[in-house]
């Protein structure tokens, strides 16, 4: 209620000051989804229920601008349907801010923007939003920003702390990284636009009981995009090197998407992907398994989650092959991929005996449907074909026949008002 009060006076005092140009907006949106999940994520095994329901996401956006200063507050609540009782006095989650940040533009050319805000890149495989999780992802950082004609370079930098202590810790800081520095570079030459990504994360851990260290890795690559009328394709490469826990980091992924419309309503793609592992067979020292680190991982291998999603890290790598079918009428949009997956080395049974590195095929089906103007109704149905080296992976000795999950959601978001 507190919080509540202090947003509303805020409000008050800047629709009174007229002094000086400004522009201020707000907008809100509710996003609920239902869930049934059987086998998602996870192959789901025999004697176990599937299970289902409703998670929503209330989220209000604050954008104000004056002069060379621009800031924006975002709250958002996240909750499951039934979390707490009808009649309870506090909620379960609270509110949490998504976005504080303020921005100042030294010129039309450089500005700076500091505070809680979202770091998202071209086809955000490295550092996105991950806007399907209903909390999103946002990072405290500065980021300085130079953008002229077509180039631009944004600057990012993050210290984290679990608290505001006098001494050193004596455990590791395991929430989050302990700090990031990263350089992103972008142009467009006619048809062609190119990205360069660095990044540089750093990770505590405890090397002794009391010895506390940070080691840093390194990820590095390119972003390529080509689009004409009829043709939409895309090249990303990207390596890791560097240390984490101690040990060397030598790994690499690259992926190609290839889009063509055939028609003005129908547009088909294939694409391929491969993230280096390290084989079960390979007992050296060292992280060969790429991370794709604070990437909105549920766009990629498959919306069931198999794959780098909380799960899969410093595993045997991933080859993903893929089709891309789309077809859009009015208001509609429908969307089918198939994906064949393969593991990128070496799995071993509990023999020791070498297993097939096909670990299978997974079928994801959605459509859209604008019902206005601030009103989109989603849905979506997945299956998971797994192979028994898939079994042995996640560790399921007897999984269910069927593997699935469908999911409805329904997303409002409407401007409340604005003024200049």
């Amino acid at each position: 209620m507190k919080l509540l009060k202090i947003i509303s006076l805020s409000l008050i005092t800047m629709t009174g000051v007229g002094a000086i140009a400004q522009e201020f907006d707000a907008s809100l949106q509710l996003r609920p989804r239902y869930e049934y999940r059987n086998g998602f994520s996870k192959l789901i095994a025999n004697g176990e229920s599937p299970t289902s329901f409703v998670s929503q996401r209330s989220r209000l956006n604050m954008n104000f601008k004056q002069d060379k200063l621009k800031t924006k507050l975002s709250l958002q609540n996240v909750r499951t349907w039934g979390d707490v009782a009808t009649t309870t006095l506090a909620d379960k989650n609270g509110v949490a801010i998504f976005e504080a940040w303020g921005q100042y533009d030294f010129n039309p050319d450089w500005n700076v923007r500091l505070g809680r805000q979202v770091i998202s890149y071209d086809n955000q495989r490295i550092l996105g939003e991950i806007d399907w999780a209903q909390q999103g992802q946002s990072h405290d950082a500065i980021v300085f920003s130079y953008h002229k004609k077509t180039n631009q370079l944004d600057l990012g930098f993050a210290q984290n702390a679990a608290a505001e202590n006098n001494i050193a810790p004596t455990t590791p800081y395991t929430m989050n990284y302990k700090a990031m520095q990263y350089a992103w570079y972008h142009t467009q030459l006619d048809k062609i636009s190119a990205s360069f990504l660095f990044l540089n994360t750093g990770y505590q851990y405890a090397k002794t009981p009391t010895d506390l260290e940070v080691d840093y890795k390194q990820t590095f690559g390119t972003y390529l995009v080509f689009k004409d009328e009829k043709w939409d394709t895309n090249l990303g490469v990207y390596a890791q090197t560097g240390k984490s826990v101690g040990q060397n980091v030598n790994a690499w992924t690259a992926a190609a998407n290839l889009m063509y419309a055939a028609t003005t309503n129908f547009k088909v793609g294939f694409g391929y992907e491969y993230l280096s592992g390290k084989g079960q067979d390979d007992s050296r020292a060292g992280f060969k398994s790429f991370t794709p680190l604070f990437g909105t991982n549920h766009a990629f291998n498959g919306y069931m989650d198999y794959f780098y999603v909380k799960n899969y890290v410093n595993s045997v790598g991933l080859q993903d092959v893929f089709l891309k079918l789309n077809y859009s009428s009015n208001k509609w949009q429908f969307n089918l991929i198939p994906h064949v997956f393969n593991a990128a080395n070496t799995v071993l049974d509990g023999a020791s005996n070498k297993m097939d590195n096909y670990l299978g095929t997974e079928v994801d089906f959605t459509a859209n449907y604008a019902l206005q103007k601030d009103i989109m109704l989603s849905g979506g149905y997945s299956q998971m074909f797994g192979s028994s080296t898939l079994e042995h992976i996640n560790g399921v000795a007897n999984p269910a026949n069927t593997n699935n999950w469908a999911w409805l959601m329904v997303s409002i978001s409407p401007k409340l008002f604005s003024f200049k």
